[in-house]
């Protein structure tokens, strides 16, 4: 007998829903409308996987379709709301496209919290956090992620230490040198930050104070010299290897 196909097929749209989810009738407008019905070329009863970034995965299906809108009937729930693992990404803004990558890469990668960190020689002090938020939920979408990173307002490098949990670790990336950085976290499991910093590096007085720092452990991302955006997605790469849920 022929296999019964996968329902939801694969090819299923995912959709991010800024409202609370619950079984029932569901209005898309705007230019999230559009992609399914203009893009995905989406018709009547066709399903589309719906997340709020709290309640899980859900399955709608396609009820009605208006010139610039459309309404889905939430059938079931597919999937329960994953548990991230328990990691913040400190990283200093970069110009505009790098910046919009880190964080796209941060989610795909499933970091918990997003956290723009401003230092002396950070070359961006203004972000377009909605466009950030954005990308992260665009990312979120294609990658299967059902909760959502946070993104935090951006703070500054000594007060992100005065306030730092005194039960989290702080792996920063230290160009002048530090433990191999699969060493590191894989002698120090739990919840943790990473702390990257911006073109240029940190300057002598910032290492000194990051150094200061109880929680603080300086590591060596390899031999080369990495991008800040580079530098932050193998940073994360390895953590999740380690102590993640690449395990």
């Amino acid at each position: 007998m022929p296999a019964t196909p996968a329902w939801p097929p694969q090819s299923t749209p995912r959709l991010f829903v800024a409202t609370p989810i619950v079984a029932g009738s569901i209005r898309v407008e705007g230019p999230q409308a559009h992609y399914l019905m203009a893009v995905m070329r989406t018709k009547h009863g066709d399903p589309v996987k719906l997340f709020d970034g709290t309640s899980g995965e859900w399955l709608g299906i396609v009820e009605s379709l208006g010139k610039r809108d459309l309404t889905l009937n939430v059938t079931e729930k597919l999937r329960e709301c994953e548990i991230v693992p328990d990691l913040w990404l400190c990283a200093a803004p970069l110009k505009k496209g790098r910046i919009d990558w880190l964080v796209e890469k941060a989610c795909e990668l499933g970091v918990d919290r997003v956290m723009p960190v401003l230092t002396r020689r950070t070359v961006v002090d203004r972000l377009n956090l909605d466009r950030l938020r954005a990308h992260m939920i665009e990312a979120a979408e294609q990658c299967g992620r059902t909760a959502l990173p946070s993104l935090t307002d951006p703070i500054k490098l000594p007060a992100l230490l005065r306030d730092w949990p005194d039960n989290r670790m702080l792996f920063f990336a230290d160009e002048a040198g530090g433990q191999p950085a699969l060493d590191a976290m894989r002698s120090h499991p739990g919840p943790a930050g990473i702390l990257i910093g911006p073109e240029g590096g940190f300057d002598d007085s910032e290492r000194d104070l990051i150094r200061a720092h109880p929680a603080a452990i300086g590591m060596s991302l390899g031999p080369r010299i990495l991008r800040a955006d580079t530098a932050a997605a193998a940073a994360v790469a390895i953590w999740m290897t380690t102590a993640g849920d690449w395990q």
